[in-house]
């Protein structure tokens, strides 16, 4: 038997690295917290009430109770536990996850012809901007729910709802400039606190009805479709509320990593999920009549006050999730071409995923206080919640196939068995939340098909003009043919020409030398190209080649997930022996002006978009981070 002084000896002798190890994974865990479970944590607030409450509300009676609480913990843990964390948390994209990481992982072969990837694509970018339309509700539907408590302790505060909630999602979004950094911190403790309290009160409902803990039975789920048909399947679109922000779980992997989500899920937030929703099905056995509020009907009444404070909290703290990740997603779809490029904020110095994008967060506040001001309470907009997030579902489940078959080489029994389970749970949620649309649900799915005309607007004219400037432009093997022949006259200094084209010659070198009949005595021909990984090793970001007559190529490689750097670029080249002090350097930069064309190759109204997102979009200067008062743009006139 240990004495007390050997077990002090092997607690001294611990490895130290383990103990950090642990405080490490504690941390992250702790984060995640906050980040990741901000949106599914907040969903006790809404989902039994609509359950019961709702448009599509059933009668509190025992049966429904016990059939509504089994399905709530089957969808948490095929759709959650097993589905997301056991399975699609394993298609990250080098750390990275989400539904960018999906379709960044099926396009490298999405062009091959007969193949139709191209559809699969088309497929992940619309789950993408159907993220968007998800962070309008988001905020508007959990912080008006958490604000309506106040209704629970009076009356009297029921026309002062709406305009506090207009009030905290304006200073939310006023907030975004500021970064989330300073307040990061913040987030993990007081959610860790949110889900304490919300598990100490369900498990005061259940010691007051412990019955209500057969309702894990599956059977009860079941007899529960059966027994009401076509109102208990639509109930279903209730249901779904208590896995919305699922999504999340796998869009914050390269934040967190695998274990500190999962840790997170199992330790912590299932358990007190389960008790909150068990606790609420125990007090609606005892007062069907509390069905309005069974959240809320949980606390003791010294404690109400408190509870509406917390629960605004945490559902400030949801809402500041799913905003960052609209920044991060529009980051990623700039990065990958689907977007053109936007002013892209860094509020950290040590974190690069902290990011703000102004002309997003507007659209995000101006959308969602409108659908405060337009609903008028939390019930109503649970109406339109559901059918953006359970479509992405469905897509992410798709993908998640090709990528096993094809990247993994699972055979079609381990990889089909699964999905085939997911689509079925997937489908059915769609289904019953299809009954939606006429209630408000058509919001974000017309938000979503807009930015998905973007999207592959942009996409489409960027590959037409990318063709225009090609079939245009000689090869640097003519070029530099031409200028041996016919030497121009050379001026000291140094010149660096962009360009997206790695075999051929810059629009703008071709211009400089017509026009002003010069070139440099040193000169980097610079291609910026954007992997469809996350991040590039350091060693891996250049190529340098060194070419005659003071001609140097520079391919450059960066990841989904990082900032194009020019300033960066140089340093990394000076490290292999390239001397182009930023100080010294003129950088020579294309604009293009694009003008209609006489036989179109795009629909004129889509031209006419693309040039509207052509004209507004960032300059390559502040893009790359080039110094303005080095730069010289040269301009070309494109017909489109």
């Amino acid at each position: 038997m240990n004495t007390l002084g050997e077990e002090t000896a092997q607690t001294a002798t611990a490895p130290p690295e383990t103990d950090a190890r642990g405080r490490k994974l504690a941390g992250l865990t702790l984060a995640a917290l906050g980040i990741v479970f901000g949106d599914i944590g907040t969903s006790p607030l809404y989902a039994i009430r609509e359950c019961f409450h709702g448009d599509y509300g059933i009668a509190p009676t025992p049966e429904n109770i016990f059939g509504v609480l089994s399905l709530i913990f089957w969808s948490l843990t095929i759709v959650v536990s097993i589905k997301y964390l056991t399975f699609i948390l394993k298609a990250d994209n080098q750390g990275e996850g989400g539904v960018i990481a999906l379709v960044a992982l099926v396009r490298p072969t999405a062009w091959e012809p007969g193949r139709g990837k191209w559809l699969l694509v088309g497929c992940g970018l619309f789950g993408a901007a159907l993220l968007y339309g998800d962070g309008m509700i988001t905020p508007a539907i959990s912080v008006l729910s958490a604000v309506e408590g106040l209704h629970v302790i009076t009356p009297i505060f029921q026309p002062y709802i709406v305009p506090i909630t207009v009030v905290l999602l304006a200073g939310l979004f006023l907030f975004q400039k500021h970064g989330t950094a300073k307040v990061g911190a913040f987030f993990g403790p007081v959610i860790l606190t949110w889900f304490t309290t919300i598990g100490v009160l369900g498990m005061r409902g259940i010691i007051d009805e412990p019955g209500v803990l057969l309702a894990f039975n599956p059977l009860y789920g079941g007899q529960f479709i059966l027994r009401n048909h076509l109102h208990g399947f639509l109930v279903l679109g209730a249901v779904f509320l208590v896995v919305t922000g699922a999504e999340a779980l796998y869009a914050d992997l390269g934040h967190f990593g695998r274990k500190p989500i999962r840790l997170a899920w199992f330790v912590l937030v299932l358990p007190m999920l389960l008790l909150n929703y068990f606790g609420q099905g125990a007090l609606l056995l005892q007062h069907p009549e509390e069905a309005g509020h069974p959240f809320y009907s949980l606390a003791p009444d010294w404690f109400l006050i408190l509870l509406v404070l917390l629960a605004t909290l945490a559902t400030i703290i949801a809402s500041q999730a799913v905003i960052s990740g609209a920044f991060s997603l529009t980051r990623q779809a700039i990065q990958l071409g689907y977007f053109p490029r936007l002013n892209i904020v860094h509020t950290s110095n040590e974190t690069i995923g902290q990011v703000y994008v102004p002309q997003v967060n507007a659209l995000l506040m101006v959308a969602t206080i409108s659908l405060v001001l337009g609903f008028g309470s939390s019930s109503k907009l649970a109406a339109a919640y559901g059918v953006a997030v359970t479509t992405t579902m469905v897509i992410a489940t798709v993908l998640f196939y090709v990528i096993a078959r094809e990247r993994w080489e699972w055979n079609r029994w381990a990889a089909g068995v699964p999905v085939a389970i997911f689509l079925l749970v997937d489908l059915s949620f769609f289904a019953a939340n299809i009954s939606k649309i006429l209630h408000g649900a058509w919001f974000p799915l017309v938000i979503a098909a807009f930015i998905f005309t973007l999207m592959i607007t942009w996409a489409k004219g960027r590959s037409l003009l990318s063709a225009k400037l090609q079939a245009d432009t000689l090869t640097l093997e003519d070029f530099r043919q031409s200028i041996a022949a016919s030497p121009p006259l050379r001026v000291a200094g140094k010149a660096v020409f962009l360009t997206g084209n790695p075999s051929g010659m810059p629009p703008a070198l071709a211009h400089n030398l017509k026009h002003n009949k010069i070139l440099h005595d040193e000169t980097v021909i610079l291609v910026v190209v954007t992997e469809r990984v996350p991040r590039v090793p350091r060693e891996e970001k250049i190529e340098l080649h060194s070419l005659e007559d003071g001609f140097y190529r520079i391919i450059a490689h960066f990841g989904f997930a990082e900032d194009s750097s020019v300033p960066y670029i140089l340093a990394l080249a000076g490290e292999k022996g390239l001397d182009f002090p930023l100080e010294e350097v003129s950088f020579f930069l294309g604009r293009e002006r694009l003008v209609p064309a006489k036989k179109p190759e795009m629909m004129r109204w889509r031209a006419r978009i693309f040039r509207y997102m052509s004209h507004n979009s960032q300059s390559a200067t502040a893009f790359f981070h080039i110094p303005p008062d080095q730069v010289v743009e040269l301009g070309i006139q494109l017909p489109l």
